[in-house]
């Protein structure tokens, strides 16, 4: 009996030795990502690039409808900051609903967690973006993510006038460590003379005693959706919530792990939409889209994606930057699940 238990748990060590080798060669096979290059990151780019002809770019805002299908770019901001590019990294676009997690994190470090989430829920939905969802009956918006919890959450920031505006903008360019971004007046002034259904939302929750202030909070909202960056901006966006809230040179001055999971967590139950089950299910990242052609990407611990393709499916995310961050995602073993 003695034996047979020695010659068992040598067995076994021996099963244990080997699954764990196994494990680890794997492990190093998929998920290597110092391999990550200019070169890599345009090969994923060239192959998804055709997408862009099965979608189309949004023209409801009209000023959105001038930009070029064909513009394409992607970038990656590795664990140490250092940043990839491929594409038209030079190419600006506006950040519409990216800059939803920007006026989160901002309304969040004011008011604290609880007191934001009191007036929004943290429900997912299979709703477009810009539908009322429950506002008629619990009154509440689902989400920070859709139109009604981001107008919310911008009116919930403090200051008068522009200034919480302002703060987002400030905001944008420290996280991106880049003081020439700007926005794009055209673009608001586009926004604001057709966003006829997010004003409908925005007295829809000043009549619920949601909001109190006038319409300059809503302008405030079209203004900070009308911000224009890059890809590679995009890319440090996610980089900074992806690293606890430190930028990608390692300035930690709003290092914050609690906030950086929050909007985490927000990206990845509602950051892509109604689609955003199927993309956790096929991608499985945190991850924030915008009707300009943008979409960000926080990969825990790791790095930050950004790509832009203005085609856009049926949910309004890009096309054509939905196939490469998969593809990315696939290569580089990335996903959280």
């Amino acid at each position: 009996m003695k034996k047979n238990s020695i010659l068992f748990s040598a067995k076994g060590f021996a099963i244990t030795a080997f699954l764990s080798f196994n494990t680890l060669v794997y492990a190093q096979k998929t998920a290597d990502i110092s391999t990550i290059s200019e070169k890599i990151l345009n090969g994923i780019m060239e192959k998804n690039r055709a997408y862009y002809t099965q979608g189309k770019v949004a023209d409801y805002i009209p000023e959105l409808g001038k930009m070029d299908a064909k513009a394409i770019a992607f970038s990656v901001v590795d664990k140490n900051g250092k940043i990839f590019s491929t594409g038209d990294i030079q190419k600006k676009f506006t950040m519409q609903s990216i800059s939803k997690i920007i006026a989160l994190m901002i309304a969040v470090n004011e008011r604290g967690e609880a007191n934001v989430f009191d007036k929004i829920g943290y429900f997912g939905s299979d709703k477009p973006f810009n539908h009322f969802s429950n506002l008629e009956t619990t009154g509440k918006p689902l989400n920070p993510m859709m139109n009604a919890g981001a107008i919310l959450t911008t009116s919930l920031i403090s200051g008068e006038g522009e200034k919480p505006f302002l703060k987002v903008l400030d905001m944008v360019r420290y996280i991106t460590k880049n003081q020439s971004i700007e926005y794009n007046k055209s673009v608001y002034e586009s926004e604001k003379s057709t966003g006829h259904r997010n004003r409908g939302m925005f007295y829809l929750m000043k009549n619920n005693g949601l909001i109190t202030g006038n319409e300059d909070q809503l302008d405030n909202y079209f203004k900070q959706c009308s911000i224009e960056l890059t890809a590679e901006d995009l890319a440090k966006i996610g980089y900074f919530f992806a690293n606890q809230c430190v930028r990608f040179d390692g300035d930690s001055k709003y290092k914050n792990a609690e906030v950086a999971q929050l909007i985490e967590s927000q990206m990845l139950t509602a950051g892509m939409y109604e689609f955003s089950g199927e993309y956790s299910r096929m991608v499985g990242l945190p991850s924030k889209s915008g009707v300009g052609g943008g979409i960000t990407v926080s990969v825990p611990g790791k790095m930050g994606i950004g790509v832009f393709s203005p085609s856009l499916d049926q949910h309004g995310n890009s096309l054509a930057g939905y196939h490469i961050i998969l593809d990315l995602v696939k290569q580089y073993n990335l996903s959280l699940f």
